[in-house]
């Protein structure tokens, strides 16, 4: 049986109360009233019959003559509610018998108000809903787009027109989105995309673009495709501009592997790549290894105190960046040590290079208010089937032999 309960806010309904007292006067009725499951709440006009059975209450509208004996209408609908947990139905009652057919115009009448009415309110709760999406996606940055298939029809919400910098709601087609991608990122979305469509998948992808007012971004993509019968009908997902997020990821790298006083690569850098003696991890082989001392640093360093021994280490790492074909490798390793490694793609004289090297120091580098000679000597291994172990000991002892021939020269390892 339903029991009555006292009347609830109306923003707990589905429906105003005022909706029910504006529907009893134009259906004529004695009154109108809410019930969930099994009790009422809310109601309008005179007081709900507290008699009423649950199985009167289904899943499609009906209309009841003579339903107890102090009412002699009563009319039940249910409403649509986006909550199948609690059904909700319209009931309308009157001390007055009805004909059949004013009964089922009646019940008609209503079914389509109530039927209307749920849908307004569905409507005000998506355009309430989309409200709050926006909001929360404007904070992350990230938008919500889809894709029909196969037509290929593009939905944006306001978050995507923002990272690809177009005016919002403008008309979008797939081709042009396409061509503000680098045309590397075009070309790997393209293959996750198919592929994704073909197996009834999903992908996420770091894609570059270039915005409609020529700003390059970073994009994350999130997809995931719906299909029926294992047949795509629709991709959709999540874009979010990263942009600051790359751009923090690689200052972090570039800090992780430079010296911080010279610019250079530090030593951490240099072991990476030498390790990838051969290229194949990076398809850069290394081509040779010189290692550079320099000369009379230890005297600056220890008459002119660290502030300009520093001043020297950095321009010393200008003058050997200078020297190096484009390609090379330069590195700080230790105190004043430094390395170059040359890239093996490339045909470089290391001889030649080695004598630009030790030209490039004969000039004095200007300490404070005075100038001084700082050389340098220079050790030099060709990579050839050794191991990167071996390529540095050969260089470390060409390079010992340099300075135990006078230092300010150069020598080549030779096996032999």
């Amino acid at each position: 049986m339903v029991q009555p309960s006292p009347i609830v806010a109306a923003t707990d309904t589905a429906l105003p109360e005022q909706f029910l007292g504006r529907l009893r006067h134009l259906a004529q009725c004695a009154g109108a009233g809410l019930v969930e499951i099994d009790r009422w709440i809310a109601h309008e006009g005179v007081l709900p019959p507290s008699d009423l059975p649950m199985s009167l209450f289904r899943d499609f509208a009906q209309v009841f003559p003579h339903p107890t004996r102090s009412h002699a209408f009563l009319l039940i609908a249910p409403i649509p509610t986006i909550d199948e947990e609690r059904p909700l139905w319209l009931v309308l009652w009157d001390t007055r018998p009805r004909s059949e057919i004013s009964s089922h115009i009646l019940l008609a009448r209503v079914t389509e108000l109530v039927g209307q009415s749920a849908m307004a309110g569905r409507r005000a709760a998506e355009r309430h809903r989309q409200c709050l999406v926006e909001r929360a996606s404007a904070t992350a940055r990230i938008g919500i787009w889809s894709c029909t298939l196969p037509d290929q029809r593009l939905t944006w919400t306001n978050g995507v027109y923002d990272l690809f910098e177009l005016p919002r709601g403008s008309v979008i087609d797939r081709s042009t989105s396409l061509k503000m991608y680098e045309p590397e990122s075009a070309r790997q979305m393209q293959a996750l995309r198919a592929e994704a469509i073909a197996t009834c998948g999903d992908f996420n992808f770091d894609a570059q673009i270039i915005t409609a007012k020529g700003n390059p971004r970073w994009m994350r993509i999130t997809a995931t495709v719906d299909g029926i019968d294992g047949k795509a009908r629709r991709i959709f997902g999540m874009k979010q501009n990263i942009t600051e997020e790359k751009h923090m990821a690689e200052r972090t790298r570039i800090l992780s592997q430079t010296d911080v006083l010279t610019g250079l690569a530090n030593r951490s850098l240099f072991n990476a790549r030498l390790e990838d003696l051969h290229g194949q991890r990076n398809g850069v082989p290394v081509g040779g290894l010189i290692l550079i001392d320099l000369d009379n640093f230890k005297a600056i360093n220890d008459t002119l105190g660290h502030a300009h021994g520093d001043t020297c280490l950095v321009k010393a790492g200008e003058r050997l960046r200078q020297c190096v074909p484009a390609g090379a490798l330069v590195a700080r390793i230790g105190g004043d040590e430094f390395a170059i490694l040359t890239d093996g793609r490339d045909h470089v004289d290391m001889e030649r290079l080695s004598r630009d090297i030790i030209s490039a120091f004969e000039h004095p580098i200007q300490l404070g208010m005075q100038q001084h000679r700082v050389g340098a000597s220079l050790g030099i291994a060709v990579r050839g089937t050794q191991d990167a172990d071996t390529l540095y000991r050969d260089a470390d002892a060409a390079l010992y032999s340099a300075k135990s021939a006078g230092r300010g020269t150069w020598r080549v390892f030779n096996a032999a």
